[in-house]
């Protein structure tokens, strides 16, 4: 037999070496689009889920589940205005708190901080993230609730005369809508904080360079330049904090008060949505109780995908006229 010209051999090696390339990345293909179709398809199933145990109660009680104040479990009345009430405020409050103070944070750490601090801050910030949500509300309990109660909110109510404002009246009872909101900032300062930074690090030096070859000091750099740049991003991280501030649950139950009233005052007890479901689900003994509070975890559900349209669309106008 004749043997084959060692180039025949080698284009034969070669289309081999092509062949498995190539059903390779055929395999990695297909398993990076399952592994990206997991997600909308769990969030479909979640969704399904709940809508389908939530539906007797929509059917049976409609929009009413939002619109009233009436939680009757013995009646068959189940009105969660008032926790929907409290899941905004207390996630506005939060939002008002940490969104400054996490922005700080971002800028000193990304234009102020000498590079031996930067790393040990950036640490103990992203730490919070950590921290079990029970650990926040034992936390709030034995210590935060008390100093609002001694000295917060007279402070507030009296010194500063906001008294005479619809929101800091009422006497100062501790478990409130303010300290529930203070949980909450806490708890959302390093999620608004860690995306910032790293929004805020990845400006190119360029864009800070030609703010100061411009004259421009380095406030009006940090405020001309590199915010305007950034601003997609902080927006993406603002609106990821709203969303752990809208879900948190035990933190919350725990130093809110659970009292299902709505009133204009930071100082007065409240209900969530999350924690309406948390001190009733056990306790649930009828098939339409338990219907409600899945309508009303329902309810949450939407809000929290609004939030994140409203979010995507943010970012995406902010890009959009950046762009121009």
């Amino acid at each position: 037999m004749t043997a084959l010209p060692a180039q025949w051999l080698e284009k034969d090696r070669r289309r081999l070496r092509v062949d498995e390339a190539a059903i390779g990345d055929r395999i990695y293909e297909v398993i990076t689009a399952l592994c990206a179709l997991i997600v909308p398809a769990l969030v479909v199933a979640i969704a399904v889920a709940i809508f389908a145990a939530a539906w007797p109660a929509f059917a049976k009680l409609g929009l009413s589940i939002v619109t009233s104040s009436d939680w009757d479990v013995a009646g068959g009345y189940f009105g969660a205005a008032p926790a929907l009430f409290g899941t905004l405020v207390s996630a506005a409050v939060a939002l008002v708190i940490a969104t400054p103070l996490a922005i700080g944070v971002a800028i000193f750490l990304s234009e102020f901080s000498p590079a031996w601090l930067r790393q040990p801050v950036g640490f103990l910030v992203d730490l919070l993230a950590a921290i079990p949500s029970v650990v926040y509300g034992l936390w709030g309990i034995f210590v935060l609730i008390p100093l609002l109660r001694e000295h917060v909110m007279p402070f507030l109510r009296d010194t500063l005369h906001l008294g005479s404002t619809p929101f800091f009246t009422g006497p100062a009872y501790g478990p409130s809508m303010l300290a529930a909101g203070l949980i909450l900032a806490i708890m959302a300062l390093p999620y608004i904080s860690a995306v910032s930074r790293e929004v805020l690090l990845a400006v190119p030096r360029s864009q800070r360079e030609a703010a100061l070859a411009l004259g421009a000091t380095r406030w009006e750099m940090i405020r001309d330049a590199v915010i305007p740049y950034a601003r997609s991003g902080i927006i993406g991280g603002i609106m990821l904090g709203l969303g752990r501030a809208l879900g948190e649950t035990m933190a919350v139950t725990m130093v809110i008060g659970n009292r299902p009233e709505i009133s204009a005052s930071l100082f007065a007890p409240g209900y969530t949505m999350a924690s309406l479901i948390a001190n009733e689900f056990s306790e649930a003994t009828n098939d339409l109780h338990l219907s409600a509070l899945m309508a009303v975890g329902a309810t949450l559900f939407v809000i929290t995908l609004i939030v994140n349209a409203i979010a995507r669309w943010l970012v995406w106008s902010v890009s959009r006229v950046r762009a121009r």
